[in-house]
């Protein structure tokens, strides 16, 4: 291989630039970004930035020094448009293309959105420093979706004064990830910190006003952050040929076509520890597959077999958890207990044990949940 394109500047595209110069590739290497902004970490976004914590220059990647040892050549404010497998280009929105002898798919995801307009976003640093400029104490942020990114945001605005309403579809917010009664308890600290949340609502649009339910009922705000999920970043593929279904769709080995693999949030591919394909947008698991992806491109021909890993801040609670807890079929609380707000949950398939979770706890002790994971493979 004397070429190798990377479509996509966050965490998995540049691991994989990494892991290509550290397994010895000496050639072409272009990494093609949507954004002009070199490449920065997400997470403290809905965290340490929007609680201004932090300035954007300390989300940064890398230094300006070790960017250039990896002597890249960017491609940055230009987006992948179209892709020729049989003639191993890459079409980007500026009218140029750019050949390849392999390639890595890691152009990520974005929010999935609602009907009317005026909503913020919370993907990028500048939807952050956005949103950031109009939270003031007793500013009515209405949040729609309950997930961690929502809960997240929640917590901080809460912390900053806001009146803050969060509104769920699912009768219980995360459920079908962490369970009912690990659900029903993130739902009390945030109404206990005096959050207004209301589960079991549909939302019909967002207006200038606020947020319109799908009764008619108006909900009244001075900002709305919509965080409903996310929708991969696949259009660009439609008529590569690959295989796409909730994400680009590889194989074990991260392989989604002749030369191509695919690598962070974009990528859905068969877990052997686990048995199943799926697709994680959690940053540890960005940095792994993108270091996966690329030694893979260059022969290593090693099945990416990790035990996923994620964390959340919200308001004094630390939460950690390793495995796949979607699916689950039963939770057990082994250590401490909900009502100290220091508990950690084993998560159980049948008599396997397929995930952890743990909050108000230091992180090791749910280090040896790992093992045990694997171990059930």
């Amino acid at each position: 291989m004397n070429r190798i394109v990377v479509a996509g500047a966050s965490a998995a595209g540049l691991t994989a630039c990494e892991t290509l110069r550290r397994e010895g590739f000496e050639g072409t290497l272009t990494l093609i970004g949507d954004e002009l902004s070199l490449p920065y970490d997400r997470p403290p976004l809905s965290k340490q930035i929007l609680s201004s914590q932090w300035e954007p220059e300390r989300l940064m990647l890398r230094t300006e020094a070790q960017l250039a040892a990896l002597d890249l050549d960017f491609r940055l404010g230009v987006r992948a448009t179209g892709l020729d497998v049989a003639a191993r280009t890459v079409r980007l929105d500026d009218g140029t293309a750019v050949s390849y002898d392999g390639l890595i798919v890691a152009t990520g995801v974005r929010p999935r959105a609602l009907a009317g307009s005026g909503a913020h976003f919370l993907r990028t640093v500048g939807d952050a420093l956005e949103l950031r400029k109009c939270l003031r104490p007793g500013t009515r942020l209405t949040i729609v979706g309950a997930g961690f990114l929502g809960a997240e945001s929640a917590a901080v605005a809460r912390g900053i004064g806001c009146e803050v309403v969060l509104l769920e579809p699912a009768p219980v917010p995360l459920a079908h990830a962490v369970g009912v009664e690990v659900g029903r308890f993130l739902s009390e600290i945030h109404r206990s910190a005096g959050v207004d949340l209301r589960t079991g609502v549909a939302v019909s649009e967002v207006v200038d006003e606020g947020v319109v339910l799908a009764g008619g009922e108006l909900v009244a705000s001075d900002e709305v952050l919509v965080a409903v999920g996310s929708v991969p970043n696949t259009e660009w593929l439609a008529d590569s040929g690959l295989e796409i279904g909730d994400g680009l769709v590889g194989d074990a080995f991260c392989r989604a076509g002749p030369d191509i693999y695919a690598a962070g949030d974009v990528a859905r591919w068969h877990n052997p520890v686990f048995g199943e394909s799926m697709r994680i947008e959690h940053r540890t698991n960005a940095a792994e597959q993108g270091m996966a992806a690329a030694r893979n491109l260059l022969g290593a021909g090693k099945p990416f077999a990790p035990v996923p890993y994620f964390w959340s801040d919200q308001y004094d609670l630390k939460i950690h958890a390793y495995g796949y807890l979607r699916g689950h079929e039963e939770v057990e609380i082994v250590d401490g207990a909900l009502a100290e707000r220091r508990f950690l949950a084993v998560y159980r398939r049948g008599s396997r044990v397929v995930g952890a979770l743990a909050a108000g706890m230091p992180p090791k002790a749910i280090r040896p949940w790992r093992q045990a994971i694997l171990a059930a493979s």
